[in-house]
């Protein structure tokens, strides 16, 4: 088997990964680093049974690698998980469940049922946290008026007027990490919590003038340009880097996803953010990453309900 620094392509994958053997003893290594621990009570002692099981002994239950984790109930084969992980960590833009189910062979509606369980791993980049410089921004997700019919069309949607769109608050950290999270509004209350979780108050802020940002003023060393005035970069005063961010993220939405409700956008949110914290990381170490992260699980009721 190839070591996880050696594969360097889906080839090298498919090659590292020949057999569903090969990947269950892989997730054994990563995940319990080769001594097998019980989802049901980490502390008991483990017995091997003969057939790929394992059982615990303080609580007579059997299990196996995938317990506990986003692979647990699928009947998909490891192989296929992670070819779909590889795929979505790697890609540039994220892949759509339509070209996922025609890659590795599965339903459209299974192909999206992986995709979102990989994505709700992506959460762990909202336990990052910011220091030093860090622009914050605003961007609305949605509200394409120019796409609608005529009979379609929302009326007074335009600027920051989210009645059809869905804002989503960014932090991005000068030459670190992004930190972004969907909110309710754009209001002082709705900005100031993430701002506070997520950065350091020995940082330094850079944002617009938006009279959100007024309460974190008090709080933090801030500096701010006056995109109203036509204003983009007073000195280090700027906010083109999470701009930028926005750019990327947005491509990615609607030329890929086409279509993202707003029970689930976080979720594509952080894949985006995974995929821009990891941008210094091989495919290989994206993919490491998250499987070694791989203990978020949700069930597919959760996500039509």
């Amino acid at each position: 088997m190839k070591t996880i620094g050696e594969f360097k392509s889906l080839f090298d994958l498919l090659q590292a990964f020949p057999t569903e053997e090969s990947c269950i003893e892989y997730l054994e290594k990563k995940l319990w680093n080769g001594t097998p621990v019980s989802p049901y009570d980490p502390t008991s002692k483990v017995y091997r049974r003969g057939d790929g099981m394992y059982r615990c002994k303080n609580t007579g239950k059997n299990f196996n690698i995938r317990i506990g984790t986003m692979f647990e109930g699928s009947k998909a084969p490891l192989r296929k998980w992670f070819i779909a992980i590889y795929l979505i960590t790697t890609s540039n833009k994220g892949i759509s469940s339509v070209q996922l189910a025609e890659t590795i062979g599965v339903t459209q509606k299974t192909a999206w049922f992986m995709s979102h369980r990989i994505r709700e791993n992506f959460k762990i980049v909202m336990e990052e946290k910011l220091d030093g410089e860090v622009e914050l921004d605003e961007t609305f997700v949605g509200g394409k008026n120019k796409y609608r019919h005529r009979s379609k069309k929302v009326k007074n949607c335009q600027g920051r007027s989210f009645k059809d769109k869905v804002p989503v608050m960014g932090m991005l950290e000068r030459g670190g990490k992004v930190v972004c999270k969907v909110v309710r509004d754009t209001s002082y209350k709705s900005l100031t919590v993430p701002i506070l979780r997520t950065v350091k108050r020995s940082a330094t802020l850079f944002s617009d003038e938006w009279k959100g940002y007024r309460t974190v003023s008090k709080l933090y060393e801030h500096y701010t340009v006056d995109h109203g005035h036509g204003q983009y970069v007073d000195e280090d005063a700027y906010t083109n880097n999470i701009e930028g961010f926005w750019g990327i993220m947005k491509r990615g939405l609607t030329g890929i996803y086409n279509h993202t409700s707003k029970k689930h956008l976080q979720k594509y949110v952080n894949e985006f953010c995974f995929r821009y914290n990891c941008k210094e990381l091989s495919g290989a170490e994206r993919f490491n990453l998250l499987l070694c992260n791989s203990n978020h699980r949700i069930t597919y009721q959760s996500l039509t309900k």
